[in-house]
């Protein structure tokens, strides 16, 4: 077992007129996210080579772009989350719902917000949907790696226990309660695995085909395998992944959201199979036309 690193998770805390203010890791893994993603974009639209013909965008409207990316995400992450993995609660308490400081944010509500971000920006400006969602597939991962060590450093959605040598002793009493365990419980580290499959493997992959191999000539095509890796990466990692705690029950130990002949999958399961197929089709068509 490993024990869990003395980090914490505020940056630092300073006091003005009598309020704290902080930084955490987790608002630093979302701005330079955001800044690497743009940048990256934006190195993409200025290199000729990458398309069949003139880029899809201007730099001026990558920076546009970029305020409605922000509000996909915190408001679509928001939504998701509260629509897919606690409705009950918030539905009890709709003032829960924007106090987003006390956490509570989902990926694949995330997503679904910047897609109709991108939608609408796309239909706005008159430009390809197909290209600039190949611009933001690549942007992603670097933001999903970025924030799942982050989610590591809070000590949050850890995993199931375990006893492979790399188990973490998490802290707090929630990590700590462990059906049949004595003594410390070590959990999977699920956030390094998702940092380095949905992350850190899945951004080279999508870099290289961009920047390399020429997948921005078939718009489409780098988005299928953005969401192919990405919902790939989530489905096996949810094997090892402990779900949220509403899910969980003394007749459903697993927290399965669905159950089918004593098999079942997780809510985030459920929302990274339709990812999985879409990205399958969008790489197919892509490669064909």
């Amino acid at each position: 077992m490993i024990p869990f690193p003395d980090l914490s998770p505020t940056i630092f805390e300073v006091q003005v007129f009598g309020l704290t203010l902080a930084l955490r890791w987790y608002a630093l893994a979302y701005i330079a996210g955001i800044l690497i993603g743009w940048w990256l974009v934006a190195k993409a639209v200025r290199t000729p080579g990458l398309w069949s013909g003139p880029a899809p965008m201007t730099v001026e409207q990558v920076e546009r772009l970029l305020t409605w990316v922000v509000f996909g995400v915190i408001l679509g992450g928001r939504l998701g989350y509260v629509i897919f993995y606690d409705p009950a609660t918030y539905l009890a308490d709709p003032w829960k719902i924007p106090q987003v400081w006390e956490g509570g944010m989902a990926f694949h509500g995330g997503f679904a917000g910047v897609m109709i971000a991108g939608i609408w920006f796309c239909w706005r400006e008159r430009i390809s949907m197909l290209s600039v969602g190949d611009l933001m597939a690549m942007a992603v991962p670097p933001a999903l790696m970025l924030g799942r060590l982050a989610n590591f450093i809070n000590a949050e959605l850890w995993g199931r226990p375990t006893t492979l040598p790399w188990g973490v002793i998490f802290p707090g009493e929630a990590a700590q309660t462990c059906a049949g365990v004595l003594g410390l419980c070590a959990r999977h580290p699920s956030q390094l695995y998702q940092a380095a499959l949905e992350g850190l493997l899945l951004a080279l992959l999508v870099l290289w085909l961009a920047f390399r191999q020429g997948w921005f000539k078939c718009p489409g095509a780098v988005m299928g395998v953005f969401l192919l890796g990405y919902g790939l990466a989530r489905f096996l990692v949810e094997f090892v992944r402990q779900p949220d705690a509403q899910f969980v029950s003394p007749g459903n130990p697993i927290g399965w959201a669905v159950q089918f002949g004593g098999y079942g999958l997780t809510m985030g399961q459920i929302l990274s199979v339709p990812m999985i197929a879409a990205g399958v089709w969008f790489v197919l068509r892509a490669r064909a036309r």
